[in-house]
Parts: C-alpha cells; structure tokens; sequence
C-alpha cells in the first residue's frame, strides 16, 4: 500500500470504531439502561427532581443553584466549542493556499484536498458539539422554572414531577452529547500537522486511545453481593 493511500485506511478505520462503539453504547442504554453510567444517572436525577419538588419552599434555592451550575458547564462547553470552530476556520483559510512538498518521511497524503477535508471535518465536530450544547442550556432552562411550582398549583402531582425530571435528562443528554463532539476530533489535528512525524499512525493510534478511555468511563461493572452495577 502506497504511503499516500494510509489517510483512506486508517483514519475511516479509527472513526468507524468509535462510532461502532458509541452505537453499541446506545443500544445499551436503551436496553441495559444500569449497567451504563448514562442510565444510572437519570435515574438518580428522577429521583433528585422529586425529592426537590417535594417541598419547593425549603429545596428551591438548592434546586436552582444545581441547576444553575449545570447551565454554566455546559455555557463554557458551547463557548469554547464556537471559539474552537473560528479558530479552525481561520486556519482552513490560511493554509488553502499551501500546497507543501513531499517529504520522504511522509506518512500520509498532504495533497490540499485531504488537509481541507480534516480541517472541515474537525469544524463540523466543534459546530455540532456547539449547538448540542445549546439544547442542554434550553432544558435546564425550563427545568429550573418548573422545579419551583407551587405543590398546590399541580393538578397532577406526580405527571408535574415526571415532566421535570425528563427535562433535566434531557438536559443532561445533551450536553454528555455535545462533549462527544468536542473530544472525538481530538486526534485529528495530530494528522494535520504531525505528518513528517507518520501523523496518520498517531491518528489511527489516538482513536483506539481515546475509544479505551471513552469506554472505561461509560460502562465499567463490577460484581458486589450478587449484583451487578456500574462505577459512575
């Protein structure tokens, strides 16, 4: 195999694993919901949102500070992945005009086309984790409003705190959502800029690195009296 042709082969190679693991993690949580830690949180956050509802006039202030502190994670993610989206966009255009030369120690295509496309693809990541987190924001939003209701203003009690709650997962969907985004590209610009270095091994490494790292926090169970559950 031609050196130039190891960015068609590797690269779709460490993407497609870890897409393939992202959606094996979703039928997980779908299907095995706690023994993930995605699930073994929202069932926890149902039952904070009730415990909070409980009794507003004594849990407000707690209620809406957590929520708060939520919003502001997930404002600094949306903020850093826009400045992180300009940033690369400000380089996609400095370097459009570089051709470069070969170098014998190349280990990957350095062709313009193939440095646009990662560049475009790293924006992509950063765009999406972007407005990803957006939508976290607009839930913990509503969340925070609700989660205040007078308990004698709820005709339905239990649908009020069920409403809320799936709010704040959502939330909470979201914004684990948009931090994928921000830490898949991760390994890519090791190949933009590391190729007298082999920078598409270091990518095609950097992908299995980051799928063993991303799988030890999402899914790690353990046995303890018979059962099992997960470490969050």
């Amino acid at each position: 195999m031609k050196k130039e042709e190891l960015d068609f082969v590797l690269v779709p190679i460490g993407l497609a694993a870890m897409a393939g693991y992202h959606l094996w993690l979703l039928c997980r949580v779908l299907r095995r919901p706690t023994t993930t830690v995605i699930g073994i949180n929202s069932v926890n956050r149902r039952i904070w949102v009730q415990t909070m509802m409980e009794d507003p006039s004594k849990n407000g202030v707690l209620a809406v500070q957590t929520l708060r502190n939520n919003i502001m994670a997930s404002t600094l993610l949306a903020s850093t992945a826009i400045m992180l989206s300009s940033l690369i966009a400000v380089l996609m255009t400095s370097h459009s005009g570089g051709g470069g030369g070969e170098q014998e120690f190349v280990f990957g295509n350095t062709s313009g086309l193939v440095r646009s496309t990662k560049f475009f693809a790293i924006l992509v990541c950063f765009l999406l984790a972007f407005l990803l987190n957006l939508q976290s924001i607009r839930y913990y939003s509503h969340a925070s409003i609700l989660i205040n209701v007078p308990v004698r203003a709820r005709r339905h009690r239990g649908t009020a705190a069920e409403y809320v709650a799936r709010a704040v997962n959502r939330g909470s969907y979201f914004w684990s959502l948009g931090l994928r985004p921000s830490t898949s590209p991760s390994p890519l610009p090791v190949g933009v800029w590391a190729h007298p270095h082999g920078g598409v091994l270091l990518v095609f490494g950097g992908h299995f690195v980051l799928f063993g790292c991303v799988q030890g926090v999402g899914v790690r169970s353990w046995r303890r009296r018979g059962e099992r559950g997960v470490q969050c």
